[in-house]
């Protein structure tokens, strides 16, 4: 579980500077991508949440599925806004907002929402815990060594924008 927790850790951490950076240049963004920052802001806040939910859980050591099952819900919502996270920060990049077509990004976001799966998928993943403890716990860790990498791309992204 130490592993997981430092994961973890590096993950929010990560998340936090990105969205530093992206409120640096956020004055630079059109209205609609202002927006779209916003939308995005509050599922990556979700996503934090978990994770941090996720150290605590690890730090009391009360349970050990729910750390696990915290890390792999915060990465089905990073797979849900994914792509309209890589094409806003590219476009940021680019200093491109012009061309970011703001209608399809939210169209993809308000899809991926409304796919939301994650409370039928909890409860299969609590039964096969029982049964699969050892696969959940490296799934976790998988899970968040993916979120700490994704984040990882998107402040790179940012960090190397075009002047």
């Amino acid at each position: 579980m130490a592993e997981l927790k430092e994961i973890v850790k590096k993950s929010k951490k990560t998340l936090s500077e990105l969205e530093e950076k992206v409120e640096d240049v956020r004055e630079e963004l059109s209205e609609e991508a202002k927006e779209l920052w916003e939308d995005l802001k509050k599922n990556f806040s979700f996503i934090g949440e978990k994770l941090k939910e996720t150290v605590s859980e690890v730090e009391e050591k009360k349970d050990e599925l729910k750390p696990n099952l915290d890390v792999l819900e915060a990465r089905e919502k990073l797979e849900k806004v994914k792509e309209s996270a890589e094409e806003f920060t590219k476009k940021i990049a680019e200093k491109a907002e012009e061309e970011m077509d703001i209608a399809a990004l939210r169209a993809h976001l308000a899809k991926m929402e409304a796919e939301d799966l994650w409370e039928e998928k909890k409860k299969e993943l609590s039964r096969e815990f029982q049964e699969k403890e050892f696969e959940v716990k490296k799934m976790a860790k998988e899970a968040a060594s993916e979120i700490e990498e994704f984040f990882e791309g998107l402040l790179k992204t940012v960090k190397e924008r075009k002047a």
